[in-house]
């Protein structure tokens, strides 16, 4: 099978053409005479169309768009950007290009990395699936979340051969936990991604405002209710695939039907309480508890959440083999650094440049990323791989899997150009380079 890349290069050059696997989708929209999937290219606009689109479900929207407080953090992690501008060379060839990527002893399409978000159905009829679907076609890397509306099962199936990671909001039972992990290993989920800066959900403003929280009619516990050890803990059997939350969510409806004695709405509340004592609780879990983890899950071990140079040598002490540099987008605490400024701060760590350099410790980066220019930055400063968040969330929403298609391909389109226009024809040549290919400005 011929290198997508060199293949690319090869094929008849024309007018604004930029050969690469990705660039291409450029030529594609130009050829087909029609505007993007999507209406736009730009996600700012995606976003507003999401928005017009659950216009009749706003919570929904906004549970996806919210952040912590004032959106402090959520600006800070878009500003940081400004602050580094890519410096670009001439006269290279770069013709040939390639934004292939090894993570944990595995080569990807790219850096790019789906983001866990949580329940997808509220956005669309097909939620996670959709994004599996799309993200699982183009080999990119799906980490799916342990607050998914679908089942993991499900989800692994619609990725087909598509790679896929789970990320676990741990539960207070071991046994529960232990249940999850064997899922996810047995249904091809190869890295465990935990997140640890969510162990209480953060003060949010636009979920508060309006008492938006789906999990209370069990919406976004589909894996809680499709666990064999949850479920007979509650003296029940798993729910299958097929039960799934209704779409749109009404959380009105809800209500109504559990003031009128409806059985399974009440029964769907009884569960959701369950498994609230379980996850997101307000435990917070320790250093120490990680062994458990480490004894228990063969494969990669990434902890998502971290945003200090403390935490991040800790957690190479500790023996993970990855950190995510995140604030879950904004949504924790309002006032934090933003995540581009830690990950700086973070590769300064001799500490972590060492681990990193010795193919022992990996360092992925999320919270804030909406371009391929964020990306090269984000991968300059030293992140490995780049996890795409909310902006991918709203592309499901307007036009379901191929929306989420059309966005992927559109920022590694994006990326790919910005790396061959600044003089680059891979991502080592940029990767921790940030004094040699960008300069900051204040």
């Amino acid at each position: 099978m011929a290198d997508p890349s060199t293949a690319a290069a090869e094929a008849p050059k024309a007018y604004g053409s930029a050969p690469g696997r990705w660039s291409s989708y450029v030529g594609e929209i130009f050829a087909s005479r029609r505007p993007p999937l999507l209406g736009s290219v730009n996600p700012d606009n995606t976003e507003a169309a999401a928005r017009e689109k659950l216009k009749d479900n706003p919570g929904s929207f906004n549970f996806i768009f919210g952040y912590a407080g004032s959106g402090e953090t959520y600006r800070n992690n878009r500003d940081a950007f400004k602050r580094w501008q890519i410096v670009p060379r001439m006269l290279r060839d770069v013709t040939q290009r390639s934004i292939e990527t090894e993570l944990f002893g595995v080569t990807y399409p790219s850096p790019l990395i789906i983001a866990p978000i949580g329940v997808q159905g509220c956005m669309h009829p097909d939620g996670e699936l959709a994004t599996a679907r799309a993200a699982g076609a183009l080999g990119i890397p799906m980490i799916l979340s342990g607050a998914a509306s679908r089942s993991i099962e499900a989800v692994a199936k619609a990725s087909g051969s598509g790679p896929r990671w789970f990320q676990l909001y741990w539960p207070a039972s071991d046994e529960i936990t232990l249940s999850l992990l064997s899922r996810a290993k047995n249904n091809g989920y190869s890295a465990l991604v935990v997140t640890v800066d969510t162990t209480a959900i953060g003060w949010r403003p636009h979920d508060i405002d309006t008492a938006f929280l789906p999990f209370v009619h069990s919406v976004g516990i589909q894996i809680a209710l499709s666990d064999p050890a949850f479920m007979k803990a509650q003296g029940l059997e798993p729910f299958s695939d097929d039960v799934i939350p209704e779409f749109p969510y009404d959380p009105l409806k809800f209500d109504k039907l559990y003031r009128e004695g409806d059985e399974k709405v009440r029964q769907g509340m009884q569960l959701a309480s369950a498994w609230g004592q379980q996850a997101v609780n307000g435990v917070f879990r320790t250093w120490e508890h990680l062994k458990f983890l480490r004894e228990n899950w063969e494969g990669p071990l990434i902890l998502k959440g971290i945003v200090s140079v403390q935490d991040a040598e800790l957690a190479v002490a500790s023996g993970v083999d990855g950190i995510v540099i995140s604030n879950h987008g904004g949504r924790q605490v309002d006032g934090s650094i933003s995540t581009l400024l830690a990950l700086e701060y973070i590769m300064r760590s001799p500490k972590v440049k060492e681990a990193q350099a010795s193919g022992k410790f990996t360092v992925l980066f999320d919270s804030g990323i909406r371009s391929g220019a964020d990306m090269f930055r984000a991968i300059a400063l030293g992140a490995q791989g780049v996890l795409l968040g909310r902006t991918y969330a709203y592309a499901l929403a307007v036009a379901g899997q191929a929306g989420v298609d059309a966005h992927i391909k559109s920022i590694l389109a994006e990326f790919e150009l910005t790396l061959g226009l600044s003089g680059y024809r891979n991502v080592s040549e940029i990767l921790g380079k940030a004094d040699e290919v960008m300069v900051k400005v204040e």
